[in-house]
């Protein structure tokens, strides 16, 4: 850091000055350079506070490791990064926190989006929810973090690549709640961010997906219809389809259920790409979610009253059993019923290999959009209503 006193000064003055001078203008320089780092590095001014400060400030934001927004200035937009995992350089992986703190008290929801990397109509719904929001207008607040799995977003790909014991691809969303001491990176990191992050800011949570990389899906929510809190918001979605299951463990929206935050997965389409269309209904849904919160003032948009919902409480998938090239034969949100055929498979000749029907009466909820595929790829997810629902269903994230 220069002095900038000293740059209308002529070179043969500041020769001819003592060095007593000289070495207490250094002096004022390097101490004020230290006192602003202090006041970074201090901890907030309550003692009782949940907020760390790192002492780090990355493109004029400050890091934090631990976050509680209620030591942020109500009224106001805040910008944070969240000191994450450790890598092997020693390193840490940072995520983006935006903060819309209320002028005046109210609910706390979190908006989350990136756990898988390849996911972008995802990050940019919350974004643009972000980007409407005013603080000053506001009775709450709203904290959305949109990079959950830095390292997958680097590659646009959906599961994070871990070097600690050579190459790993894992799959962030079956981490939760995560674990600080874990044996992988995304496990450490899950818990650093679920602990330090997540829960400690959520009166409830809206984790926002697509379809993965080569497989596109219809607009549907994923979550526990039985649980109040949650149907009544996800009802709130000018949405075709709900999913009416509380999947497998180790999803993130699973993790905030069993912390006792109601929760639930919006999924947006197909990956890799931004789906203008799909993104309009979920800000609108969303933005119906923060006025059911009292979060936002202001009428209601178009909700699931405005639009026919299929509920169904299971997902149907048909898996490849050759290799080929894949025709559909139905589109998403088309009804089916069982014995209906719903795709066909080419081999190079062009010969059919193999046709392939739907077990069940649904609506089609994905299909696989890569046109080729080999044995045991996903091709089709049908939801439907099965009598007695298994606990665990698979689903097309």
């Amino acid at each position: 850091m220069s002095d900038n006193s000293s740059r209308g000064v002529d070179r043969r003055e500041l020769l001819a000055t003592s060095i007593a001078t000289v070495g207490a203008a250094a002096a004022l320089v390097v101490n004020a350079g230290a006192a602003k780092a202090q006041a970074m590095a201090a901890p907030s001014a309550n003692p009782a506070s949940g907020t760390a400060y790192a002492g780090d400030v990355i493109q004029g934001k400050r890091v934090v490791s631990a976050l509680d927004v209620n030591d942020l200035e109500p009224g106001k937009k805040h910008f944070l990064y969240f000191q994450g995992v450790e890598m092997p350089s020693g390193q840490h992986w940072y995520v983006s926190v935006t903060v819309a703190r209320g002028a005046n008290q109210g609910k706390r929801g979190v908006l989350t989006s990136g756990v898988h990397g390849d996911e972008m109509s995802s990050i940019h719904t919350v974004q643009t929810v972000m980007n409407m929001l005013d603080p000053a207008q506001m009775s709450g607040t709203v904290m959305a973090v949109t990079d959950v799995s830095p390292p997958a977003l680097e590659s646009m790909q959906r599961r994070w690549p871990n070097q600690g014991r050579g190459i790993d691809l894992i799959d962030m969303n079956r981490e939760w709640p995560g674990n600080e001491s874990g044996l992988t990176a995304p496990s450490r990191h899950a818990g650093l961010l679920f602990n330090q992050l997540l829960r400690p800011n959520a009166d409830f949570a809206i984790d926002f997906h697509t379809g993965t990389t080569g497989f596109e899906v219809t607009a549907f929510n994923i979550g526990g219809m039985d649980v109040p809190e949650v149907k009544a918001m996800m009802d709130l979605y000018p949405i075709g389809q709900i999913f009416d299951n509380h999947v497998y463990p180790g999803v993130l929206h699973n993790a905030f259920m069993d912390a006792g935050i109601p929760a639930f997965t919006p999924e947006i389409g197909a990956a890799r790409v931004l789906d203008p269309a799909m993104i309009e209904l979920f800000v609108e849904g969303t933005m119906n979610v923060l006025k059911h919160h009292g979060i936002i003032a202001g009428p209601m948009g178009r909700t699931g009253k405005d639009v026919t919902v299929f509920v169904g409480n299971s997902s149907f998938p048909i898996l490849a059993t050759a290799g080929g090239i894949v025709e559909h034969l139905v589109k998403l949100n088309e009804k089916v019923e069982p014995g209906q055929k719903v795709a066909i498979q080419r081999n190079s000749f062009g010969e059919v290999v193999a046709e392939y029907t739907s077990g069940v009466a649904g609506e089609i909820t994905g299909l696989r959009s890569d046109a080729m595929s080999e044995p045991g790829n996903p091709l089709t997810f049908i939801l439907f209503n099965k009598a007695s629902p298994d606990g665990a269903d698979a689903y097309p994230e």
